[in-house]
């Protein structure tokens, strides 16, 4: 993606998160993100529903995207999700994106109490069944999916909304493992990257992997957006960054004790440090697990200083690589410093 003409940015920014507070604290909070000049708002599916939250925001906004960052895909099933992506379709009058995401096995089995299998596989299924749905309702044809994990066949007009005025939304599927990504690649719009994430596992396994499966299905890889949420520690007094320091190292221990992400460590021959993570998880000593992530660790994946510094490091990582770009802090940001940034990326 090259720059925008009138801003100069590489990607699109995004904003938003975890509607925890509930989706009306949500949508007042998403009509000033819009008014501060972002070009998206995504929610997370955690304490509340991210659809409704969207639902909400999408009544506060007009312009912005409004993505679900993630929803859980084997918590439900394509046709109510087909269903709920249609409607916010219509709400926002064509700016929803569907992100779906697989959430791990004891969520969907014990929190969900939702069958789990092959989640590459039943990802691929799960997507194509969704835009057979949209199809069916778009030509009036018939409903025909039949998949291993999941059959539609039954669609009649009194249940079809009929063809959506403003097309179906974008799907992008939510990776880390290549097969996955390779899932993403092969039938969806756009690749959601996780936080724990860094410019060269971008680049040495998550770029390639999206190529090969966009290529087993003779797409093409350059056509697919890639969205980064991306660690940011950022201050203007040397107090304020070394707490957001601080807290930024222990995301990334806290990330970094989970087997599942044990690759994208094993990519920069950080394995010792996963296991002592690991190790001290176990142990139940999560305060201090930051002290494990050394400085090295902290630049490999966190963007670390002033305003214009992060700004400048967050371009020259993912300028070209990601099309859409996110804020990561586990920590509270000043509005004045996420302006300074924000601006700092459209007019560098």
């Amino acid at each position: 993606m090259s720059d925008d003409a009138t801003t100069g940015t590489p990607f699109l920014i995004d904003a938003g998160g975890d509607p925890g507070t509930g989706p009306r604290t949500f949508a007042d909070g998403a009509a000033g993100l819009e008014a501060a000049g972002y070009d998206g708002i995504f929610a997370a599916e955690t304490k509340h529903d991210p659809f409704v939250a969207l639902t909400a925001a999408a009544m506060r906004t007009e312009r912005v995207d409004l993505m679900t960052g993630i929803a859980v895909a084997f918590a439900r099933n394509p046709m109510t999700v087909a269903e709920t992506a249609n409607d916010l379709q219509l709400v926002s009058g064509g700016r929803f994106i569907l992100g779906l995401g697989s959430q791990v096995k004891p969520h969907i089995e014990r929190r969900f109490s939702m069958p789990w299998s092959a989640p590459a596989a039943r990802m691929r299924e799960f997507v194509g069944a969704v835009r057979a749905i949209w199809s069916a309702w778009e030509t009036g044809e018939k409903l025909a999916f039949d998949g291993e994990h999941y059959r539609h066949t039954l669609m009649t007009p009194f249940f079809s909304p009929g063809p959506n005025p403003h097309g179906t939304p974008p799907i992008w599927i939510a990776a880390v493992g290549e097969r996955m990504t390779e899932t993403a690649g092969a039938v969806a719009d756009g690749l959601l990257a996780h936080t724990f994430t860094t410019e060269r596992y971008l680049r040495e396994v998550t770029r390639p992997a999206l190529e090969r499966g966009a290529a087993s299905a003779g797409r093409d890889a350059a056509a697919l957006g890639i969205s980064v949420p991306a660690f940011v520690a950022i201050g203007e007094t040397d107090e304020e960054l070394a707490r957001a320091i601080q807290a930024t190292k222990g995301q990334i221990a806290f990330y970094g004790s989970t087997p599942d992400y044990l690759p994208v460590l094993a990519l920069h021959g950080w394995e010792g440090v996963h296991e002592k993570l690991n190790a001290a998880a176990r142990r139940g000593e999560w305060k201090t697990m930051g002290e494990h992530v050394d400085d090295e660790m902290l630049a490999a994946f966190a963007a670390v200083g002033s305003p214009a510094e992060v700004a400048a490091q967050l371009r020259a990582r993912f300028g070209g690589l990601a099309t859409r770009l996110s804020f990561s802090a586990s920590y509270p940001i000043r509005p004045e410093l996420a302006g300074q940034l924000l601006a700092a990326l459209r007019t560098a």
